[in-house]
């Protein structure tokens, strides 16, 4: 059991990766009134992240749910950079790379170098163990997983998720930030998908055994889970949504960290993957897109 203890206050937040994930999340920081440094290893990366923040600001402007002036204070906090040092001063990092084992460790080490030695270092993975993510620091004390969802400013939820080396007072700074970021936190142990992508991965896995197998269409399936079961959107487009790719990453990581056959991938899923059909990010996936 993890013993409260007193966290720090977290001013400033830095994001490493300015993708779907990253951006969506400097967004929320942002907003949420705190300097934001958003780093890529590229001004192109950059300059790509910052567009899609952008227009998913405007979008919630032209839909009457954010004040103009809010928007424009929310760009006005956000400083972007390829360089690490630039994050020499921020109280907290979320690296929010590809969900990749060597690459995440990589951007910690990377991190560990340029951070002062209060600061905590946050990672958003869907899946990867923050115990083994934290072994690459020399001070894993400090480090947490923080798992937001896609789309970071609509869904509400973030898992915070301690290793066997995590402080309590790092999980007490970081789910109060969680909070003053006027999202829901819940904090769970460290294990393989932790506690949402254990339960949704396998669902959508099946969904995919039912499509290969001919049982009915991609549509009919997602109707049935929509209007059978009241999920807002059926499995399978929602696995265009998150990204193939990213769930069949899970899916590997549950069958490695397990042992258990159970979680053996679609072979379906395996080929759109292959095939470049990643979902809604790549134009094609179980759907296609405009």
């Amino acid at each position: 059991m993890l013993e409260k203890g007193l966290g720090m206050t977290i001013h400033s937040v830095g994001i490493i990766g300015a993708g779907t994930m990253g951006n969506g999340i400097a967004q929320v920081v942002a907003v949420a009134g705190f300097k934001t440094v958003l780093l890529d290893i590229a001004d192109e990366a950059l300059k790509k992240g910052m567009a899609s923040l952008t227009s998913s600001l405007e979008r919630l402007v032209e839909k009457g749910k954010l004040d103009p002036n809010v928007r424009d204070a929310a760009l006005s906090r956000i400083e972007t950079s390829t360089d690490y040092d630039q994050l020499a001063n921020v109280d907290l990092v979320i690296e929010a790379a590809t969900e990749n084992t060597e690459l995440k460790m990589c951007i910690l080490r990377q991190i560990e170098t340029v951070v002062r030695p209060g600061a905590v270092i946050a990672t958003n993975t869907s899946s990867i163990s923050i115990t083994r993510l934290g072994a690459a620091l020399t001070d894993a004390s400090r480090f947490i997983g923080m798992h937001f969802f896609n789309p970071v400013p609509l869904l509400p939820l973030v898992e915070i998720i301690h290793a066997v080396q995590t402080s309590a007072s790092t999980v007490e700074s970081v789910r109060e930030l969680t909070v003053r970021l006027n999202k829901s936190p819940i904090v769970v142990k460290d294990s393989p998908g932790f506690v949402v992508n254990r339960i949704l991965v396998p669902m959508i896995n099946e969904a995919f055994f039912v499509l290969a197998e001919g049982v009915a269409t991609a549509k009919e399936i997602d109707a049935g889970m929509r209007l059978g079961v009241n999920q807002p959107i059926g499995p399978l487009a929602l696995a265009d949504l998150i990204g193939l790719d990213v769930c069949l990453s899970v899916l590997d990581v549950f069958l490695t960290d397990f042992g258990d056959p159970k979680y053996r991938a679609c072979p379906l899923l395996r080929e759109l993957v292959a095939a470049g059909k990643l979902g809604r990010k790549a134009g094609h996936g179980v759907y296609t897109y405009d």
